[in-house]
């Protein structure tokens, strides 16, 4: 756990997980940081506070000693989401002191009470305040359903530090630098590529709701974004809400120059188009993903289709329906609310077809909303007069994606 000043009086101490499923779901190929915040006036207060992956409360409480915290002398935690990578340590803090408040808000409580078995929850509203002392003024302004329904933000006004929990932070471990202004470029490009991951694997279902939380961060003058996870934002704060802002239009069609394979193949034959393909877009400068499933997780598969403005979905007929890796993909994306995207099916079939019909059955269910090129199915092997429509069809694509390019 590292212990780092942010501002006077804010303190973060931030520590790097690896090899866990995040949300017992996700895979975290390059790790996640979990950071907690303190602010200290007359009265102490510890936002969003985390200990060691194994539990250990002792690993929190001396680092808050090393920073001149005595843990006992904590008045407030502030619980800006109650997910346990940021509240699990309320049960046993509080074997060591009994009078600290929790704040959070109304949603908030009902899960400290049913996580935790807290009652001594103080709930606040928009715009309610706690004054710390020592000019450490802290506000509160829920932003509901990111990611879930209990979230706020707490601002506070000397330093204007946003402290914003799940909302603009990214998957990936930290090493020496912490701050937006130590990144190196090849840091820059990292945490760009995993804020693409933890938006879309975490956040995507939520956009609507993202992006009225993206308005309500511009309604206060900040200097700082510290978020619960990634790197803060301390020089320019403004890119993070940008970044923010583009991955919502990732989520409704848009995305970077680039095609996505989505692909499966049981014998070979839909694989012959699919290398097929690959000569045609590298002929035509574009640059691709290739993501054979069942092969690669959920989260690089819906990472790359979400940051993709074209998708190519390969896939055979396997018992009169779709491939069923690429079919459980594209119900995951589904789920995820990822719509619009501009897409061209090809595949292969044996005795019968029926990989198109149950495509579409997903794609209308989901009301994903996808931009359809006509697809193109053959029997058993692709033949000469098959790869022509092929072509064709990942031409009209290339076409279809230009006017939905959104780069940062």
């Amino acid at each position: 756990m590292k212990k780092l000043k942010i501002a006077d009086g804010i303190y973060m101490l931030t520590m790097n997980v690896e090899d866990i499923l995040f949300e017992g779901i996700w895979e975290i190929a390059n790790g996640v940081t979990l950071n907690s915040y303190i602010v200290q006036g007359e009265k102490t207060a510890i936002i969003d506070g985390v200990i060691g992956w194994d539990g250990i409360p002792e690993t929190l409480y001396k680092n808050l000693e090393e920073i001149g915290v005595e843990p006992g002398s904590i008045d407030y935690l502030i619980v800006n989401h109650m997910e346990p990578d940021h509240s699990g340590w309320i049960s046993n803090f509080r074997k060591i002191k009994d009078d600290f408040t929790i704040i959070c808000t109304d949603r908030a409580a009902k899960l400290v009470t049913s996580f935790y078995g807290e009652d001594k929850v103080r709930i606040v509203k928009e715009g309610d305040i706690l004054d710390l002392g020592k000019g450490r003024v802290l506000s509160f302004h829920p932003v509901p359903n990111v990611h879930w329904p209990d979230t706020m933000y707490t601002y506070e006004r000397s330093t204007k530090t946003l402290f914003s929990c799940d909302m603009f932070g990214a998957f990936g471990k930290m090493g020496e630098h912490c701050f937006d202004d130590e990144l190196t470029p090849e840091e820059v490009e990292f945490f760009e590529d995993e804020g693409i991951r933890y938006y879309s694997n975490v956040m995507a279902t939520f956009t609507p709701s993202l992006r009225k939380a993206i308005e309500k961060a511009k309604m206060f003058e900040i200097n700082i974004i510290a978020p619960g996870h990634g790197p803060v934002y301390r020089k320019k704060p403004q890119k993070i809400m940008d970044d923010y802002s583009r991955f919502s239009l990732y989520a409704d069609g848009a995305g970077k120059d680039e095609v996505t394979i989505l692909w499966g193949s049981m014998y070979g034959m839909t694989a012959k188009a699919v290398d097929f393909a690959e000569v045609i877009l590298k002929r035509k400068g574009i640059k691709y993903n290739k993501l054979e499933m069942p092969l690669e997780s959920d989260s690089e598969m819906v990472a790359t289709v979400f940051k993709s403005a074209g998708i190519i979905i390969a896939a055979p007929t396997y018992e009169y329906e779709l491939f069923p890796p690429v079919a459980a993909a594209l119900n995951e994306l589904g789920r995820k609310r990822i719509a619009g995207k501009a897409a061209f099916r090809f595949g292969s079939y044996g005795w019968s077809g029926g990989a198109e019909k149950e495509m579409k059955e997903i794609i209308e269910r989901n009301k994903m909303n996808w931009d359809l090129i006509e697809s193109v199915e053959f029997e058993g092997m692709p033949r000469e007069e098959d790869l022509v429509r092929v072509e064709a069809g990942i031409l009209a694509l290339i076409e279809k994606m230009r006017g939905k390019v959104v780069e940062g």
